[in-house]
């Protein structure tokens, strides 16, 4: 026990990001900026991994030869429970629709409690503990992701937490086998992704803390929209400073009582069922997933219709007006909605264009 906290002491003090890495290229250990630091973790416990996660035997040779068959490569997880930088990967990250599913489509996601004592096989043959596995491997941080190319070398390698633009960045290099070309170094250079804002955004004509939207519903009343969201969340960004800014979705808009909600808050609200809860614990409730989502309520505080996608302009515009408009009375397809709502707006002389 005594070597164990000794152990988790020196890798809170050393934990950061570190940069990718292959065989070819040199280890270098980069500082994270003070604006990439945490303000401040609450020693989180065992955090739930998403339902995707690969389910293994560990035997990793046949790991590998089922992801080359479906045309993916491993990522081995390195994780321990009470690691902020775990939870972060986790939410922050993997929290995003998006990153999931460019995860999803290119690799098969395996984790492995670097203190665990279940048996995993290696490429090799041969077998370690979890825990020994991770020391082979010679795993110092968490996270660590090791990823395996279709033979099972090990072809990547990032040491720590990388924010999610960066992670991404990763994600294509490896699923584009662009090791084989240069180094991620390089390949980070060319393709500059821009981090998200790293806030929640709010309006003035929104719902402002403390939430107690249960109250809001009563005959007569406009219908509740509420956005699920997190501060590291591109799309969210898009979202309110393109999609919601347009003439039309403001319109809209000015249908709805709105509330933008923070999905791993644990600023406490009145949700809509009445129930005293925080903004996280309502998000679970409700198996909120990804970010934006966007849950819609009729005026008698009763779920009528969610979004989970990224919507573009048009998309978006429409799932308000069908919400507004009640025509889920009436229309129970969204996607019939959405066509007799573009050939009337055509008719109208108004252009529809649903990539913009």
């Amino acid at each position: 026990m005594r070597k164990f906290n000794l152990l988790y002491l020196l890798w809170f003090l050393l934990a950061g990001s570190l940069p990718l890495t292959s065989q070819a290229e040199e280890k270098v250990t980069e500082t994270p900026k003070a604006s990439e630091q945490p303000v401040s973790f609450d020693h989180p416990g065992a955090i739930d991994h998403p339902e995707w996660f690969k389910v293994t035997f560990y035997d990793l040779k046949e790991d590998v030869a089922e992801a080359a068959e479906a045309g993916k490569r491993v990522i081995l997880y390195f994780y321990q429970d009470g690691c902020p930088y775990c939870k972060k990967l986790i939410q922050e990250n993997l929290g995003q629709r998006r990153l999931a599913e460019k995860t999803q489509q290119h690799f098969d996601f395996i984790a492995i409690n670097m203190w665990g004592n279940v048996d995993i096989t290696w490429t090799d043959g041969k077998k370690y503990s979890q825990s020994k596995f991770a020391e082979h491997m010679q795993v110092m941080f968490t996270p660590t992701l090791l990823f395996l190319d279709e033979e099972g070398k090990i072809v990547g390698r990032v040491n720590g937490y990388y924010e999610p633009h960066k992670f991404e960045a990763v994600l294509d290099y490896i699923a584009g086998k662009k090791e084989k070309e240069m180094s991620f170094r390089d390949f980070y250079a060319s393709v500059s992704p821009v981090p998200a804002s790293g806030k929640i955004h709010q309006e003035l004509f929104y719902l402002q803390s403390p939430y107690r939207l249960q109250s809001l519903f009563r005959l007569g009343k406009k219908p509740l929209m509420v956005m699920f969201e997190q501060k590291q969340c591109k799309d969210c960004d898009e979202l309110h400073m393109d999609i919601l800014k347009r003439k039309e979705s403001i319109e809209q808009l000015e249908r709805f009582d709105v509330a933008v909600l923070d999905m791993w808050s644990d600023e406490k609200i009145i949700a809509a069922d009445g129930a005293e809860i925080t903004m996280a614990e309502w998000a679970k409730k409700l198996n909120i997933t990804n970010a934006p989502s966007i849950v819609f309520f009729d005026a008698e505080g009763n779920e009528v219709f969610r979004t989970e996608a990224y919507l573009k302009a048009f998309h978006m515009q429409s799932a308000m007006d069908y919400v507004a408009s009640r025509a889920y009375v009436v229309q129970s397809s969204f996607q019939r909605f959405i066509s007799e709502r573009a050939t009337n707006l055509e008719a109208l002389g108004i252009h529809v264009d649903i990539m913009k």
